[in-house]
């Protein structure tokens, strides 16, 4: 059987679209169409089911891409390991929230460079658009809070982030924790919010999980929106009002006493962090020593 025509199937039955794999083999969509319909010819079989959106493999589909996908990954690792032994110099193309990228990602891969490595980065906020970067084939790895759905993607999880109420000294003076404790956010009343964005993702989902309620109609509109974290904390700062955080980005400023946890919940909003390739890629070998050295790195975040 054909080589060629089992690593179009694959990619096929992984991307669940002719149209997602014909980008990521580099081919037309016509030529990934005839492609399978050889292999089903060949077979005397179908393998996939033509649905309104992509497609979706049939059992017989099913049982052979559970057959041929290990082997075909163990030859491209075999292939790599060969390109790798000739000094080959892999780029490796990241993607995802600038914060998180900055001080965790970052720092953690840059060791990578000079053995191999380049790295190449795109600062991307919105998960969706990360995603679908990485089924196009534009990103080898991203990081995302977003769990990805699907055969395509692979996801690992890195770590939980808690989030922090805090807002400068000043604010934090004026706020009296009993009445926090008994009377929920009312208690906070006339201090500005700064958020990351005007629909306030970061205070509905801190509100929801502590106070059980949402932001009242006073608090629909923030003072302050800045697309960045660290323009968010810079801000909260200088006295520009409270925000929700992430705890490894204001752990310094708590630390100093630059901002003040307003409370200390006994459950505090956590998000969970994913490394996501795409499904086989990790057959690559200096995808997945960034992937292996990032999951090490992530235990002690």
């Amino acid at each position: 059987m054909d080589l060629a025509l089992l690593r179009t199937f694959v990619a096929v039955h992984r991307a669940g679209s002719f149209t997602r794999a014909a980008a990521l083999l580099g081919l037309s969509q016509p030529a990934v169409t005839s492609q399978i319909r050889t292999l089903e010819r060949q077979l005397g079989r179908p393998l996939f089911l033509r649905r309104a959106r992509g497609v979706t493999p049939t059992a017989v589909g099913d049982e052979l891409a559970h057959q041929a996908a290990p082997h075909l990954d163990a030859l491209l690792r075999i292939t790599e390991a060969g390109r790798e032994a000739a000094g080959a110099v892999r780029t490796l193309h990241l993607a995802g929230p600038p914060e998180f990228l900055c001080l965790r990602v970052l720092p953690a891969l840059a060791p990578l460079v000079g053995q191999g490595h380049t790295l190449r980065v795109a600062l991307q906020a919105d998960a969706e658009e990360t995603l679908d970067g990485l089924a196009a084939g534009h990103h080898d790895l991203v990081v995302t809070t977003a769990r990805p759905r699907g055969g395509l993607f692979s996801a690992a999880v890195l770590c939980d982030e808690e989030h922090v109420l805090v807002a400068a000294p000043y604010w934090a003076a004026l706020v009296d924790q009993e009445h926090l404790r008994e009377e929920g956010p009312a208690a906070l009343d006339g201090i500005p919010l700064v958020e990351v964005h005007e629909t306030l993702p970061l205070v509905t989902r801190y509100w929801a999980t502590v106070f059980d309620t949402r932001p009242d109609a006073g608090r629909a509109t923030a003072s302050v929106v800045a697309p960045d974290l660290r323009a968010v904390l810079e801000s909260v700062q200088a006295g520009a009002g409270l925000a929700v955080l992430p705890r490894y980005l204001c752990q310094e400023a708590l630390a100093e006493g630059r901002v003040v946890a307003l409370a200390d919940p006994p459950v505090p909003p956590l998000r969970t962090w994913f490394a996501v390739v795409r499904t086989g890629s990790l057959a690559l070998a200096h995808l997945a020593r960034a992937h292996d050295r990032l999951l090490h790195a992530a235990t002690l975040w």
